[in-house]
């Protein structure tokens, strides 16, 4: 009840008999209930208000801007109001406030979300009365994923509820100005892929060491039996398990007595990861020197078994003897993925630890928190799921975090909310290291920390209003007298930790100390633990008085960028004492130095032999940085290679405005990961990130690596941020293939087309090899993935078509998809012509690529005149 309501019951008890008295207070109830509901929302049904986008243009007044415009419709019976409200949505570009029209203000909140708010001169919208403005946005906007999204619409009589705006209609961006690929492109890009039959492809994936064919088969059936030594019994239930997804019987493990068919799981005195599998007609052998080497013998086995066999399961399969000799080129073969942007599923984390298994992957990156999400609860520290892991609708993110990314008004909704509790974490740790892969957990510190900021802010007034001082900034944060200005790479004003808090380092001890906790739970090795250490902003910690003080009152700081070194160093001392070593992005290795008064970034001398793990993602291709990871190991720090130009999966496949991802690093279609050479990447990248060919001068001057260098080089990492990752769909479209490709890349020898110092003969290597991807590929593996743990959503690549001498030809990127296609208009299906050879009709042609379960890649449109 509201304050007026109370005082005039009050007043009526004092002056009215009893009766009189009721009769009021059962009015004053009625007009109470009745206005609290009025203020809930207006009679205006918000999904009746249309909302139309289109682009207008790029390169706006020829600068590197875009202009696009906005249609509201009234499609409801009743007017849409002048006033009383605010629509909220988020963008990933900057917006420019100058709008084609006084009746509405547009303005930037935080991170990416925006308001659109009605001035004194919008007059309403009368139904069926559509009203139009443009905007200006900063950069090009090349697909739909940069377009607005999470639409909804706050009433002013009930600021604290926001409702979703589903009538939103996205127009499709054409633009001729830009250099899109085409069906022309897509054709001449596949015209040296050789169609090779499937009978002559390598029978293991990825590609072994070494490989010999036998003759002769063996039978898998019931009758086999799993004989293991003691240390890898836990890989032949593993193998037992496997088996029974593909024959109709569990295969029983040392059993008393047998004198049948085995496969033998035995020691050998091999490398750390090598195996050795040894097929024949009465028995398989796989030999190893640790379990980890046995566990990829048995994906080996795995890879040799038809595609086919994960569909149905067989009474019987019969298995080409062979002999294979086989190791790993990279010790660190990883994948990180973002799940703090937006969440996914325990089971989606499940199918993509058996991909990598099966792929022989060992490393997962767990990107978990950010400022758009903490996704693992620390029983100690509820307020980092309660706060941190949903997003809504919030006038202050006191209680949960604002919409971002398009989550919405609503929270507990996924994939914008959502968050692993203690048991998820621990059933996925189990998981992995069932499958040799160690989680390699990321607290993103101490910028991209706008989550846990804000759930230590509500634990903060949480215990201030108990008079509780002394625990309520036990893990606080911020200093509540900085005054500093500063925006993130992500348009965020408050996201980094105040490192001269001491509370901060209670806060990252107890979040390390409660997973290392869940970590022995589990029984799951941990040997690093990556604390982010990326985009601390320019202005950060400039105006913090705690901050200032720090730095009079420490010899060894002098500016507010020695507070960034101060921090790591802490964090390096806290996770040594754990017997850890320090993880991060490649900053926690460089250090700011002033030359000719211009500041420019160094390898730090100071942490170089402290042995830190550097993911170097920064070698953008023209933004100067071309050589960082090569200077960072020449320097003496252990290198990841996370190179945007090769290996951000997020990014689009190709530069067209039907693919999904942000391109602000350039494009990545499968071939980026496989011709990724890690120790001369320079020899063949290939483009800019605008997807233009590139001069090969841009590498003139740039440091190579050196002999100690290389030996820094620990692997490769394939990353996917998921600020566009909605659903498990798109998250599967993006990563397959793609991780097939780094699988390859991580696990084979080093080809002899990036060593071939001639470039003719390197790229008749490179040709051959790239066809035998593409048809094991095609032909195997994404067979094997239709059906193999429920079935994978991956990218199936669009027909390449040309017109000429009057005929219509097709190809394909990867052999082993059929083409079907349609004349007459209508969507090409499973059931539609299939192209054999080129087409002599005239008419508009609709192609699309098929695999074997009836699923089809994007369609290509065509006419022949």
């Amino acid at each position: 009840m509201n304050r007026k309501f109370v005082i005039c019951l009050y007043k009526a008890s004092k002056k009215m008999k009893f009766m009189k008295c009721l009769n009021v207070v059962i009015f004053l109830l009625f007009m109470n209930l009745f206005s609290a509901y009025s203020q809930k929302k207006t009679s205006f049904n918000e999904n009746k208000l249309q909302i139309n986008w289109e682009l207008v243009a790029n390169n706006y007044k020829n600068e590197v801007k875009a202009l696009s415009a906005f249609t509201f419709t009234n499609q409801e019976n009743t007017d849409f109001p002048a006033s009383g409200w605010t629509i909220y949505f988020n963008n990933f570009q900057k917006i420019y406030p100058k709008l084609s029209t006084d009746d509405f203000m547009i303005s930037h909140l935080n991170g990416d979300l925006f308001q659109i708010k009605p001035t004194k001169n919008f007059q309403g919208l009368k139904a069926n009365q559509s009203f139009s403005f443009t905007l200006l946005s900063r950069g090009l906007l090349l697909n739909l994923t940069r377009a607005p999204s999470g639409f909804y619409i706050v009433w002013d009589a009930a600021p604290e509820n926001g409702y979703g705006i589903k009538n939103y209609i996205l127009k499709p961006i054409t633009d001729n100005s830009i250099n899109f690929i085409t069906p022309e492109i897509t054709f001449k890009n596949n015209k040296e892929i050789e169609d090779i039959p499937q009978e002559k492809l390598p029978k293991i994936f990825p590609t072994p060491k070494y490989f010999q064919e036998i003759v002769g088969v063996f039978v898998l059936d019931n009758k086999v039996i799993i004989n293991a030594e003691d240390e890898f019994l836990d890989e032949a239930k593993y193998l037992s398990n496997e088996l029974a997804k593909v024959i109709e019987s569990q295969i029983a493990i040392n059993p008393n007595s047998f004198k049948g068919k085995q496969i033998i799981l035995k020691k050998a005195d091999l490398g750390k990861e090598a195996y050795i599998l040894d097929i024949k007609s009465d028995k398989i052998e796989i030999s190893a020197s640790t379990s980890a080497g046995i566990f990829y013998g048995i994906q080996s086995l795995k890879s040799i078994l038809p595609p086919a066999s994960w569909k149905t399961k067989s009474a019987s399969i019969s298995i080409a003897n062979c002999y294979v000799k086989d190791e790993p080129r990279f010790e660190f073969r990883s994948f990180m993925l973002d799940v703090a942007r937006n969440f996914q599923t325990k089971e989606t984390v499940f199918k993509i630890l058996d991909a990598m298994s099966l792929y022989k992957m060992n490393a997962f990156h767990f990107h978990f928190s950010d400022d758009e999400g903490w996704r693992i609860e620390i029983p100690s520290l509820p307020e980092l799921t309660n706060v941190g892991s949903n997003r809504g609708h919030t006038l202050n993110s006191v209680s949960f975090l604002p919409a971002a990314y398009g989550s919405g008004p609503n929270t507990g909704v996924h994939p914008g909310s959502g968050y692993y509790s203690k048991q998820d974490f621990i059933a996925i740790l189990k998981y992995a290291t069932e499958r040799h892969i160690m989680v390699i957990p990321e607290i993103e510190s101490p910028g991209h920390s706008r989550a846990a900021i804000k759930a230590m802010d509500f634990r903060y007034n949480k215990f201030m209003k108990l008079g509780n001082k002394v625990e309520a900034e036990r893990y606080f944060l911020r200093d509540i007298n900085d005054k500093s200005v500063y925006t993130s790479a992500q348009n965020w004003t408050d996201n980094v930790m105040n490192v001269a808090l001491p509370s901060t380092y209670n806060f990252m001890e107890k979040v390390i100390d409660e997973i290392l906790l869940m970590y022995k739970e589990a029984n799951a090795p941990i040997s690093t633990i990556h604390i982010g250490g990326d985009e601390v902003p320019k202005g950060t910690w400039e105006l913090s008085p705690l901050c200032n003080k720090l730095i009079k009152e420490n010899e060894h700081l002098n500016t507010t960028d020695d507070l960034w070194y101060y921090y790591i160093d802490k964090m390096e001392k806290m996770l040594s004492q754990r017997k850890l070593s320090l993880s991060g992005w490649e900053e926690i290795a460089m250090r700011k130095r002033v030359l000719d008064g211009r500041k420019m970034y160094i390898p730090n001398p100071d942490f170089a032999n402290k042995g830190f793990r550097a993911h170097v993602w920064n070698n953008v291709i023209g933004w100067g940085s071309e050589d960082l990871p090569y200077k960072l190991a020449n320097a003496g720090y252990k290198v990841i290679l996370s190179c945007v130009s090769n290996l951000y999966f997020d990014l689009p496949y190709e530069k067209s405005p039907d693919e999904p991802g942000h391109y602000w690093g350039g494009f990545n279609d499968i071939d980026k990961p496989f011709y990724f050479i890690p120790l001369d990447y320079y020899k063949n990248t290939k483009e800019d990130i605008q997807g233009n060919p590139i001069d090969f001068s841009l590498f003139k001057g740039k440091e190579r690596l050196t002999e100690v260098g290389k030996s820094n080089i620990l692997g490769i990492q394939g990353q996917l941020f998921s600020e566009n990752v909605r659903s498990t769909e798109i998250l599967e479209y993006l990563l397959f293939p793609k991780l097939l490709a780094l699988a390859e890349r991580n696990w084979v020898q080093n080809p002899s087309w990036a060593t071939e110092k001639d470039k003719d003969k390197s790229k008749i290597l490179y040709d051959k090899d790239w066809s035998i991807f593409l048809n094991v590929l095609g032909k195997k593996e994404l067979p094997r993935l239709d059906y193999y743990f429920g079935g994978y959503d991956y990218r199936i690549p669009p027909v390449g078509v040309l017109i000429e001498n009057g005929k219509v030809t097709a190809n394909i990127q990867i052999p082993g998809f059929s083409i079907h296609y349609t004349t007459d208009g209508s969507e090409p299906t499973n059931n539609s012509e299939v192209y054999i050879t080129p087409i002599d009709k005239k008419g508009k042609f609709l192609l699309a690529a098929f695999s074997k379960n009836g699923r089809n890649g994007r369609i290509t449109k065509i006419e022949n005149n």
